[in-house]
Formats: C-alpha cells, sequence, structure tokens
C-alpha cells in the first residue's frame, strides 16, 4: 500500500512550522468529513482495491457475494486506514515537500493525534471484521499489509535507504493476494504471480515520479534513488526493472492462469513501457520521467484489466 499516486502539487496557505495541526485553521463538520477522507489517500486506495478484485476474481473456487463485498470493504479500509497513520508520522516531510504540504495534517487542518487514532482504529476494525465475515488467512495477510507498510516502510526503510521502494513495495503488492485468499483460503501460484507484477512495477513507476520530483525529495531529506545514486543510474534501474516486470506478466500465460486475449494485450502493452523506458534512457531529462510515471499506472491497470477480460472470455468459450 505504498504511496505511490498521490501526486498532489498545491502548497498549504497556513501551516505549523512543527508540523503538527493548527486546528483553528478547521472549518465545519462537512470539511472535517473531506480532510478526514482525505488522509486515507483515496488515489492509492483506488488502485489497491482494483488490484484485490482482480486477485478475488481470479481465484479458483467461488465466493458469496457478502464475504466478497466484505472482503472489497476490509481491504479498501485497510490500505486507508495505512495512508492515515502514514500521513500521521510523515507530517514533518509532508510539510517541506511541494506535493505534500496541503495534505490536512501539514496545511493544520486536521489534527496529527486524530489521524492516528482513525487510522489505528480503522486498521484494527477492518482486521476484525475480515476475520469474522470472510475467512482467517485474508485477515492475517491484511494485517501483515498494514504492519509491512506502517513499520517496515514508513518508520524503517523510507528515510534510511534508496532501496526503500524496493523492499517497501512488497506491502502495495500484496492486495491482490489478500483478494485470492478470500476465496480460497490460502495463497495459490496464481496469487503469488500477482504480487510479483506489482512488486517489480512499483520501483519503475515510483522512481519516474521521483525523477521529477527529486527536489522534493531532496529537500526533506529522503534518500531516493535519484538523491542518492544520481539521476542516470535511476534511469538505469527503471530500465532494468522494466524488463523483469515486462517478463513477469507472462507468467499468468505460463502457467495457464491466462490464455492468449491476456498474453497479446500483456505484450503489446510491455513493449510500449519498454520502448518509453528506452526513451526516457536516452533523453536524460526529467521531460520523459512525468510521461512513464502516468503511463506505469494506465499500464498496470490495463494487465490487471487484461486478466479479468481474459478469464471472461475463456469462461464463455468454455459455456
Amino acid at each position: 500500500m505504498t504511496d505511490v499516486t498521490d501526486v498532489s502539487a498545491e502548497t498549504a496557505d497556513k501551516r505549523d512550522p512543527a508540523g503538527t495541526a493548527d486546528t483553528s485553521a478547521q472549518a465545519g463538520p462537512r470539511y472535517r468529513v473531506v480532510e478526514y477522507a482525505l488522509i486515507l489517500k483515496p488515489r492509492v486506495m483506488s488502485l489497491v482495491v482494483f488490484t484485490a478484485w482482480v486477485g478475488l476474481m481470479m481465484a479458483p473456487g467461488a465466493i458469496d457475494l457478502v464475504p466478497a463485498t466484505v472482503a472489497i470493504l476490509c481491504i479498501a479500509v485497510g490500505a486507508g486506514a495505512s495512508g492515515a497513520i502514514n500521513m500521521w508520522y510523515d507530517r514533518d516531510i509532508d510539510l517541506i515537500m511541494s506535493r505534500t504540504a496541503n495534505r490536512p495534517i501539514p496545511a493544520g487542518r486536521l489534527n496529527p493525534w486524530e489521524a492516528l487514532t482513525f487510522g489505528v482504529f480503522l486498521s484494527v476494525g477492518s482486521v476484525i471484521t475480515m476475520a469474522t465475515w470472510v475467512n482467517q488467512p485474508a485477515a492475517i495477510i491484511l494485517a501483515l499489509t498494514i504492519l509491512y507498510y506502517v513499520f517496515i516502510y514508513t518508520v524503517w526503510l523510507k528515510r534510511r535507504t534508496p532501496q526503500n521502494i524496493v523492499i517497501g513495495g512488497a506491502s502495495g503488492a500484496l492486495p491482490p493476494m489478500i483478494g485470492w485468499a478470500a476465496v480460497t483460503g490460502d495463497v495459490g501460484l496464481g496469487a503469488v504471480a500477482l504480487f510479483l507484477i506489482i512488486f517489480l512495477w512499483t520501483p519503475p513507476h515510483t522512481w519516474a515520479l521521483a525523477l521529477f520530483r527529486r527536489g522534493d525529495y531532496e529537500n526533506a531529506g529522503v534518500p531516493m534513488l535519484p538523491v542518492v545514486a544520481g539521476e542516470r543510474e535511476t534511469r538505469k534501474q527503471i530500465v532494468i526493472y522494466t524488463v523483469f516486470m515486462v517478463a513477469s506478466t507472462a507468467i499468468p500465460f505460463g502457467i495457464g492462469m491466462s490464455s492468449w486475449l491476456y498474453a497479446a494485450g500483456a505484450t503489446v502493452l510491455g513493449i510500449e513501457f519498454l520502448r518509453r523506458a528506452w526513451r526516457m534512457w536516452k533523453q536524460a531529462d526529467e521531460a520523459a520521467a512525468r510521461p512513464l510515471f502516468l503511463f506505469s499506472i494506465f499500464y498496470l491497470f490495463m494487465i490487471f484489466l487484461l486478466l479479468l477480460a481474459d478469464k471472461g472470455l475463456m469462461a464463455l468459450v468454455n459455456a
């Protein structure tokens, strides 16, 4: 559930130098509801929910509508809770970075301890609800996802190593496994394939963002790869990870999880991703990084959409 798609670039009008909220800046109840919604990182949550839903739909077996709905809601709430706790912990550096300075806490519209309490409450509630209404394996993976994002990525890795997004990216790759486990009660090879695609997608996606937001990370002291190793090394690593990511998208076809429709679509998308990554490498400027970042979001969405479309088509053919 890594913070990889929140690219707001507005700055705040009111800021607390200590990075804590100025509650006098808060508006009425309706606006407070909006601020609570914003700390759940809805744009990040939407991609998490979609990949989790695909994991649920791709899993062998069947699941009733109620537990399926509850599972997806719990994953959404768990992802949002992780985002709220992340915003509480990162409020000091969020205040410095232009793309995050207008978030509710650094902008002074929400008290940080309210955000923390809200995040913890939703985290515990989502896991308990998953265990009660769906099954324990899915609840355990959901709990591990939240804990990994908060303690391994946010607290430990993010401010210490340029490999933060590589290791920490595992949390964002786990939602399809949760969806899969909600149906089967375990983690199969297909779930691992979905995990691997997102895991290898995360570095080129996030490093492309870091290339054109390098100044933000540098000012905040976050050791993203462009800050520590330079832009040339970052572009090289993006190309390397893109090759492995595109290769990983062949796994669903290789294990019989999908058929020719998915394979053809994934090949076309992969070639386009490689072309864009190579162009970014050759141009050697920030101008090519932003289009690659935006395309990477579209790419992941389409890969998972193709998996669903392929499964639906094969079900009709075999009916």
